[in-house]
């Protein structure tokens, strides 16, 4: 530990962002780096804790306090190396993980902790600006061909370990870009796409082999697959949308969250789906925030979102301690960027136009008693307007896929990968499962990690 006393003569550093009035005009990153000096002065404030509660609250268990003290000293390139040795993506989860490993940090007892987000996001950042990341080629090829599906976090760190192993990878991805929802859910303003084009092609130049659009179980038949590979890595996520029930869901103007987004990623062809309409919500979670941040910068008239559930509190409850996830509520920078938020809303119906579309929500209040059950309160109905309703209310595990049955896998009753105790291996010899396929969906550095997980136990089976 560097400085003994950071921790009492800094004050924690809050994140900047973009002015409002600027960033809603573009599809730019919006958050703002801090300067080098002080990142220095908010590393410092690490305390090399006896037992750094850090490690417990991240998946990767990211030597958190190593590069801390590495940024301190100005040891940038050490750092950096720090940092990799833990986890394949840095920049992605500096960007859009929501930190768990600070809601663990001890300083957290006393509500600032450690900016670890921030000091990771700019040592990977200053490692790309500096030269420092480059392709590790494998010393030995061990002619060994390993098949990774789906190309999210978790199949490209998958695919990336098992490379630097000297394994043949070949990923197969069903859009038209490798990525998964790195590239096509998350919002340009949170993750420049830039990004993920740049591990992608370092990844290839460590030798992974990227097929995109290419289904498996329609292009790529599940036997052609085995007989293919001498191992298969299922990383192909949890996209199954929860659907709402309610009267007139058919209408036009009803999505998806994600096929909203997805549209919005491919925005180069000129498909823009929320200007000048009344856009409603329904899901408070990051995915409902990154639909808000899209449709105020396709210029929606008005957005409203709505979540089920009451409104958080604003400090932790007694049976909700440090250092579990605190559940309080949250804000986005969207969320400063316009639109409304409800909570305890339950939707009844949608209005048709009189001509198949969507023309406006009805909706009742709910409380929710001690039993945890949702009343709806009497004479609270209401409607808003609404030509475009969009379902962010969650995944219900993986999508619909015969294959997996014709390779043998079979399924959670929510809808998962099973796995045998490794937690990656699905029953079926040669075949392992990890990331949102096998978790549900989850947050990224979960993600990287069960894919170095599946990695290890591949490498172990072909090599030993």
């Amino acid at each position: 530990m560097g400085n003994p006393t950071g921790f009492l003569e800094v004050d924690r550093l809050r994140a900047r962002y973009r002015p409002v009035e600027e960033r809603v005009r573009d599809w730019r990153e919006f958050e703002v780096p801090a300067g080098a000096e002080a990142l220095r002065e908010q590393a410092s404030r690490c305390m090399d804790c006896g037992v750094p509660f850090c490690h417990k609250g991240c998946p990767l268990g990211n030597v958190i306090p190593e590069w801390n003290d590495l940024v301190y000293k100005g040891r940038w390139r050490e750092a950096c190396e720090a940092l990799h040795a833990t986890n394949n993506f840095p920049e992605f989860t500096g960007r859009i993980c929501p930190a768990p490993c600070e809601a663990s940090c001890v300083l957290a007892l006393s509500g600032a902790p450690v900016t670890i987000r921030e000091v990771e996001r700019q040592i990977v950042d200053r490692g790309f600006d500096e030269g420092w990341i480059t392709p590790v080629i494998a010393p030995h090829r061990t002619g060994k061909r390993v098949a990774v599906v789906g190309s999210g976090p978790a199949g490209l760190a998958a695919a990336q370990e098992l490379a630097r192993r000297g394994h043949d990878v070949t990923v197969f991805e069903r859009d038209s870009e490798p990525g998964g929802l790195l590239r096509w859910g998350i919002p340009d303003f949170k993750l420049e796409k830039s990004r993920v084009a740049r591990r992608v092609a370092q990844l290839e130049a460590e030798g992974v082999v990227f097929r995109c659009g290419v289904r498996v179980g329609e292009d790529l038949s599940a036997s052609e697959l085995r007989a293919g590979f001498d191992a298969v890595c299922l990383a192909l996520g949890a996209r199954q949308p929860r659907d709402l029930d309610a009267p007139g869901r058919a209408l036009a103007g009803v999505h998806f969250a994600m096929d909203y987004l997805t549209l919005e990623a491919d925005r180069a062809a000129g498909r823009y789906d929320a200007a000048d309409k009344d856009v409603l919500i329904l899901g408070g979670g990051d995915t409902g925030a990154d639909c808000l941040g899209t449709a105020i910068r396709e210029g929606a008239r008005s957005i409203t979102q709505w979540e089920l559930l009451p409104r958080p509190p604003d400090e932790r409850r007694g049976d909700n301690p440090w250092p579990q996830w605190p559940m309080v509520y949250r804000t986005s920078p969207a969320h400063d960027e316009g639109g409304e938020r409800d909570f305890g809303v339950m939707t009844v119906g949608l209005e048709d136009d009189g001509e198949g579309r969507v023309a406006g929500v009805r909706a009742v209040r709910v409380t929710r008693g001690d039993d945890g059950r949702l009343t709806p309160v009497e004479g609270s109905e209401f409607t808003v307007p609404a030509q475009r309703v969009l379902l962010a209310m969650g995944f219900v595990g993986v999508e619909p896929a015969p294959w997996l049955a014709e390779l043998g896998v079979s399924r959670t009753p929510r809808g998962n990968i099973a796995v045998g105790e490794d937690g990656v291996s699905t029953g079926v010899d040669g075949v392992f499962a990890c990331g949102d396929a096998r978790r549900g969906a989850s947050l990224v550095v979960w993600a990287i990690r069960e894919g170095r997980d599946a990695a290890r136990a591949i490498d172990a089976r072909l090599s030993g």
